[in-house]
């Protein structure tokens, strides 16, 4: 079989977002598109001759391609083996799960995460460092500046791997393992939580769980780990199979997404715990019989129950949460006497903390949390983690979102996004926006004295790194915030995301509806953001 280099031209548009390269499927099928990321990738990191790659996606249209290329790519750039999920699938966390457990040099992760697939929709690839995390922005960087000056990449001319065999084949010089794709993740959940006592929850009469994997990645795992370890039910895992396009619909576990959960958790006689995950496995969103958990209080009420479960019975190290999640968890660790992190958004900033055992759980406001047993976030163990907890508290999902709040108090919190926004006009309301910060200090905004009006900005405490220009904040003098960023995850446009959050610690007052309790925050961040005038929005796409 021949070597090849093939000749090629820069794209100018692949500048990887907060979670690698995203783009719609058309633009990846151009002819070099992909191959120049991927060889442009290989060419930023160190020497691969020799090393192990970890290769799948989350089964979107476009994933068994990409798979085959990116193969043939390494096995040309010196890579000696390849290990690759059976059908070309792993989830985000079983990725890093498997880098981490077989020590590879890293991994190439195929997804655009929560966003909707099929042959006009979208795909993503992003890179994994040797630790299972995202590659940070010093590879991410270079990875693009060598997407600008590519001139060649290297592949091989052989034929396609059989990806639908579990075992040993070769391409070229290099091994590839065809990997049961869910196995190795199910051992790693069995050793951090309680599978016995969890058993018993769901062999009780009077519970009951709806898992809904959204026709995407998780379902196999969801069958293999609630259904035949753990004993749910058949058909506690509803939309199971992972489809190309993932049943046409929109794999983002959120209110307005997962519609088919919500409704049969709000209705009459509801299951005791409803979840579901998102395109690549790594999102999650927990719902009791008609009670909806925000991300920010469950990553709280995990810190707050860590002790219950085996894996966090000594104790955590810390917790992170990203810039505009809720200050929730920030009261759990102030009480525990434990470091607690403010990052930017993108889970690739929590790899230094956990590696230097600065943290424990980290979370984000969208749907993400984990922790240290992989790099990256982990919905399905986050519904693991909250059987856990109630297999061990005997209580309701909202009898223990209330005793928290009881505890610590409610941190009333809400997302609105403006989807597929006119890119001009978003980086123009946010330029306006910020142009505003240094008369807001000291103003009185309902009721409330601004505090402070900044840009974000991070200093990683490990390695002094610095991230500027991470989202819009303006903080109040009772803790409350309105929080404004354009999201790096969107293909289409820009995506506006608007943050509200206010502080109640009056017990006679933490059972209001969010939206009214939020209304007047909103009110103003929508006059001075002067967001309905701007795009034409008399109302956001999604509201969580």
């Amino acid at each position: 079989m021949a070597m090849l280099s093939v000749t090629t031209t820069p794209f100018n548009d692949q500048k990887p977002g907060t979670s690698g390269l995203r783009k719609k499927v058309t633009v990846f099928q151009q002819v070099h598109y992909l191959e120049n990321f991927v060889q442009s990738t290989f060419n930023a990191l160190d020497n691969v001759e020799g090393k192990t790659l970890v290769v799948g996606g989350d089964g979107r249209f476009y994933n068994e391609n990409a798979v085959q290329i990116i193969l043939k790519m390494a096995a040309a750039n010196g890579f000696s083996k390849a290990i690759v999920g059976q059908n070309g699938l792993l989830s985000t966390p079983a990725a890093s799960c498997i880098i981490r457990k077989y020590n590879a040099f890293g991994g190439i992760i195929l997804s655009a995460s929560h966003n909707p697939a099929g042959p006009t929709e979208d795909f993503g690839i992003k890179y994994n460092v040797s630790n299972g995390g995202p590659a940070p922005e010093n590879i991410t960087n270079a990875i693009f500046a060598n997407t600008q000056t590519i001139n060649q990449y290297q592949i091989i001319d052989d034929g396609d791997i059989d990806l639908s065999t579990i075992g040993r084949q070769n391409l070229s010089k290099m091994k590839v393992e065809v990997i049961d794709p869910v196995s190795d993740y199910a051992d790693l959940m069995a050793s951090l939580f309680d599978f016995d006592a969890i058993r018993a929850l769901l062999a009780d009469d009077g519970f009951s769980m709806r898992f809904d994997a959204m026709h995407a990645i998780t379902g196999p795992y969801g069958k293999e780990i609630l259904e035949k370890e753990l004993g749910a039910e058949a058909g506690t895992v509803i939309n199971g199979t992972p489809l190309t396009d993932f049943g046409g619909g929109h794999p983002d576990p959120n209110l307005t997404y997962a519609k088919e959960l919500v409704d049969e958790m709000f209705a009459d006689n509801a299951p005791t715990l409803g979840a579901a995950s998102d395109g690549d496995g790594d999102r999650n969103m927990i719902l009791g019989n008609n009670f909806f958990v925000t991300p920010s209080d469950s990553l709280a009420i995990m810190a707050a129950n860590a002790h219950l479960i085996p894996a966090y019975k000594d104790g955590l190290t810390g917790v992170a949460r990203s810039m505009p999640t809720s200050q929730a968890p920030d009261r759990v660790a102030e009480k525990l006497g434990i470091e607690c992190h403010e990052t930017p958004t993108g889970w690739k900033f929590f790899g230094n903390l956990l590696d230097a055992n600065r943290t424990t759980l980290c979370g984000e406001e969208s749907f993400g949390s984990g922790s240290n047993h992989i790099r990256e976030k982990d919905g399905l163990w986050a519904v693991l983690f909250w059987l856990n907890i109630l297999a061990q508290r005997k209580q309701s999902v909202a009898e223990i979102v209330n005793q928290h709040w009881q505890e610590y108090g409610r941190n009333y919190y809400t997302r609105h996004d403006y989807e597929a926004i006119p890119s001009d006009i978003a980086s123009q309301l946010m330029t306006d926006l910020e142009a505003k910060f240094p008369s807001l200090v000291g103003q009185t905004l309902a009721g409330r004295i601004v505090q402070y009006a900044d840009n974000f900005s991070y200093t990683d405490p490990v390695d002094s790194s610095v991230s500027s220009n991470q989202g819009l904040r303006i903080g109040f003098d009772d803790g409350a915030r309105i929080i404004l960023r354009l999201s790096g995850t969107g293909t289409e446009g820009a995506t506006l995301r608007l943050y509200i959050e206010s502080y109640e610690q009056d017990v006679n007052k933490l059972n209001q509806e969010t939206q009214s309790a939020l209304q007047d925050l909103i009110s103003v961040a929508d006059d001075l953001a002067e967001i309905t005038q701007r795009t034409g929005r008399a109302t956001p796409t999604v509201i969580t």
